[in-house]
């Protein structure tokens, strides 16, 4: 049984994140982007437990054997998303409907146009990739109201504090657990749901391939498809910023459909769920392949297994 939380030490927490923020805030983008380069350096060397898990994703993920050129690949990793962090806290004063084409790309756009514009529920299926918070926000930009799935916070200040943020531009938050009524309420009202397609799910989830290896990813991102008749897209937001570097103060981001999948092309069959479930893992890869280190290596994505194959290998 989980211990009770402190309020107070919430609160704590939440002030000091209100005030680095403001810290970061009062500075022009340029410099937060140094300070982000800084930062990444600084958690390369302390955060060795993620560190590590990175550098052993990457051997497995493109059998990079070479130490000293995946530890060049996991600084860009970190490098990248600390400058993802000061793209989240300076985009409400950066971005605006009237310079939105300074900073965004829509590649593709005319699937994606009509699939949002279809008198149909649809499903957005991203992940840890590029600037994921960034999809959501720009489209409801656009006009599109969109529901982005997510868990809430454990601290309920800075929960409260980061919804804010989300739901700047008219985009709102669903808890993943907790709100399937209005997810059911969003798909029957023809509406638009966001949600991230490559977390771990455990033992009991769909395992598809995922770069080479057995990844157990949820069910319900292809059983609401199913159920709902919901055709899904698989969009990623990629940074392309001037000469590729993360932190370059030249911001800007390519939003692009990697697949589009109607459930009705598999009505009827049996393996409908574990087929859907492979064909957005296979989209989400492709698109991650394109930037690497803009995928987030730091978390174990392959930490659960097949039932036989964790046995085979514990005989072995």
């Amino acid at each position: 049984m989980s211990k009770p939380r402190s309020n107070t030490k919430d609160f704590a927490v939440y002030l000091a994140v209100r005030i680095v923020v403001c810290i970061l805030q009062a500075m022009s983008f340029r410099a937060a982007c140094k300070v982000a380069n800084g930062l990444a350096w600084l958690i390369y060397k302390i955060d060795r437990r993620h560190r590590l898990v990175a550098l052993d994703n990457l051997h497995h993920a493109f059998g990079i054997g070479d130490e000293a050129e995946r530890d060049r690949f996991v600084r860009g990793v970190y490098r990248h998303f600390c400058a993802m962090l000061m793209e989240i806290i300076h985009v409400p004063r950066l971005l605006h409907p009237h310079n939105w084409k300074k900073h965004f790309t829509l590649v593709d756009s005319a699937p994606l146009a009509d699939l949002l514009l279809t008198d149909r529920p649809v499903l957005v299926v991203s992940g840890h990739f590029g600037n994921w918070e960034l999809g959501g926000y720009v489209l409801a930009l656009f006009g599109f109201r969109t529901h982005a799935i997510a868990r809430p916070l454990d601290n309920p200040y800075v929960d409260a504090f980061f919804r804010r943020f989300r739901e700047r531009t008219g985009q709102k938050m669903l808890a993943k657990h907790g709100d399937f009524e209005r997810m059911q309420g969003v798909l029957n009202s023809n509406g638009i749901m966001v949600t991230l397609g490559d977390q771990d799910a455990g033992q009991k989830g769909q395992f598809v391939d995922f770069f080479g290896r057995p990844a157990s990813t949820h069910k319900a991102v292809a059983l609401l498809a199913l159920e709902y008749n919901v055709p899904m897209m698989v969009l990623t937001c990629t940074r392309v910023s001037a000469a590729g570097a993360p932190g370059s103060t030249n911001w800007h981001y390519e939003i692009a459909p990697g697949d589009v999948i109607d459930p009705e092309e598999y009505k009827g069959r049996p393996d409908a769920l574990p087929a859907i479930t492979e064909r957005f893992t296979s989209a989400l890869e492709r698109m991650i392949r394109r930037a690497p280190e803009q995928y987030f290596w730091l978390h174990r994505r392959w930490k659960h297994q097949p039932k036989a194959k964790r046995n085979k290998q514990a005989a072995a």
